[in-house]
């Protein structure tokens, strides 16, 4: 397997590949609806169960039980912290207990902060990981493991170093996320 190395050039052959697809343009446009203008806060269950439907549906995110993420949420007073960019709030999120089993929703997490505030939160995804995890191997842009890129501190650590070794720090998270994800796609699907 031979992937492209990152940079300017490929980020935006991605964004426009991306930005010619009415699927991904029209699920976006939605969503960015749904967060910014109808749903913006989160003290209301109803606009979160609408929210976190929506995500788990165009995400393929798995949450079998949105009403408990749902309550889960609202529960955690998110707002102030959400444009704050607390990168804590994804753990907090993500970890609920479903029927005396605890969960850990790491992906939907991001994917719902990311919405929210996309300039602090970058979206983890399992495509995301196999091309980072590809490229350390190949590259060695930096040291992690898997798990690391599960922490999500780290992970957006992982992120700025992907960023800074491949000269394509002028493309913000939503952008990155958007190439990464592409590329997972086409190579690791």
């Amino acid at each position: 397997m031979d992937i492209p190395t990152p940079s300017n050039h490929e980020i935006e052959r991605y964004l426009n590949e991306w930005k010619g697809n009415e699927k991904f343009v029209m699920q976006e446009k939605s969503i960015d609806k749904l967060f910014t203008d109808l749903f913006p806060d989160n003290t209301d269950i109803e606009g979160i169960l609408i929210k976190a439907s929506v995500l788990n549906d165009f995400y393929s995110t798995n949450i079998f039980s949105i009403f408990d993420i749902a309550k889960h949420i609202v529960s955690l007073n998110i707002d102030e912290r959400l444009k704050k960019g607390d990168e804590q709030l994804v753990s907090e999120i993500g970890h609920i207990e479903i029927k005396e089993k605890k969960r850990y929703f790491y992906s939907f997490a991001t994917k719902y902060c990311s919405h929210h505030n996309p300039v602090a939160f970058p979206i983890y995804d399992s495509y995301i990981s196999k091309v980072l995890m590809y490229f350390k191997s190949m590259d060695r842009f930096a040291k992690f493991t898997q798990n690391d890129l599960r922490d999500y501190p780290k992970y957006k650590n992982i992120l700025e170093k992907f960023k800074e070794y491949y000269e394509i720090t002028s493309h913000n998270y939503k952008e990155i996320d958007m190439y990464l994800w592409q590329l997972g796609k086409k190579f690791f699907s």
